[in-house]
């Protein structure tokens, strides 16, 4: 699943496209918004908060904005005028066709045409790479989230949206490792502050990178745990372990070594080079 960089660089890309043109079609193809139709509409700005992607558009004293979730499978291309889609046409969720582009989005988890106050984004916590990012929010929003539910694992409070938005499960498998602790263990065990920290700072370094890098490494040392089960651990040579019983887009990697379940720590922990 798309993650808070990715929906962040694809803003970047679609704005020069979009950004200050006139639509000259809209075809919503989901029977809620099927008899929407916002031609002739202007496009003010492409955005990203938190997983979405924003189009915020106005025309006269209207305004509103086209909000959509990739989901697992998602995407949003671009294309000339008339040329043939890459994907099936029965899996386009929205068209929108300015004068020299014709941007589709795919297999979109969600869509929504909303008003411009970001209603629908009100459940979110502070969005890591958002003009406002607010770390001191996070903290207290974690520690809020420990309040009721003392149980909650570092794991789970970083997927957790309305705590901060943006991690998904690449980087919350990266934090992990990144803080020492395995994914099971209890938030309320773990430096909340360096967690908010790793978060943005990833996120950050990487929103803009053609490729992903969450060590900091050369070459293709692109992940700490991620993606590596049976691979030796890139600190101390343990073989990358993998939680069972996980669906697709929430696999869990770590280093049984690096990251122990319970028990004292022999070895400080890993840090990011």
């Amino acid at each position: 699943m798309p993650e808070g960089d990715s929906l962040f660089a694809l803003a970047a890309r679609l704005r020069p496209i979009l950004a200050g043109k006139t639509l000259r079609r809209t075809d919503f193809r989901v029977p809620r918004l099927a008899t929407v139709d916002l031609s002739g509409w202007r496009v003010d700005d492409v955005r990203s908060v938190g997983k979405h992607l924003l189009i915020d558009v106005s025309d006269d004293d209207r305004r509103c904005t086209i909000r959509s979730h990739l989901g697992m499978d998602g995407s949003w291309r671009v294309f000339a005028p008339g040329q043939r889609w890459s994907k099936p046409g029965h899996t386009a969720r929205a068209v929108i066709g300015v004068d020299d582009a014709e941007v589709v989005g795919f297999a979109l988890r969600e869509l929504h045409v909303d008003g411009r106050d970001d209603d629908g984004l009100a459940h979110l916590g502070p969005d890591l790479l958002g003009p406002g990012w607010d770390a001191e929010r996070a903290v207290a929003n974690l520690a809020a989230a420990v309040e009721r539910d003392p149980g909650l694992t570092v794991s789970a409070a970083l997927l957790d949206q309305r705590i901060m938005a943006g991690v998904g499960n690449i980087y919350r498998n990266e934090i992990c490792f990144l803080l020492g602790a395995h994914p099971s263990t209890p938030i309320a065990d773990v430096d909340t502050q360096k967690a908010v920290a790793l978060a943005r700072e990833l996120l950050w370094d990487n929103r803009l990178r053609p490729i992903r890098n969450t060590t900091g490494l050369p070459g293709r040392a692109n992940h700490w745990v991620y993606g590596r089960e049976n691979r030796p651990c890139r600190r101390c040579g343990t073989a990358i372990a993998r939680m069972a019983g996980q669906d697709r887009d929430r696999v869990t990697y770590y280093c049984p070594t690096c990251q122990p379940a319970i028990g004292s720590r022999t070895d400080p922990a890993p840090g990011r080079k």
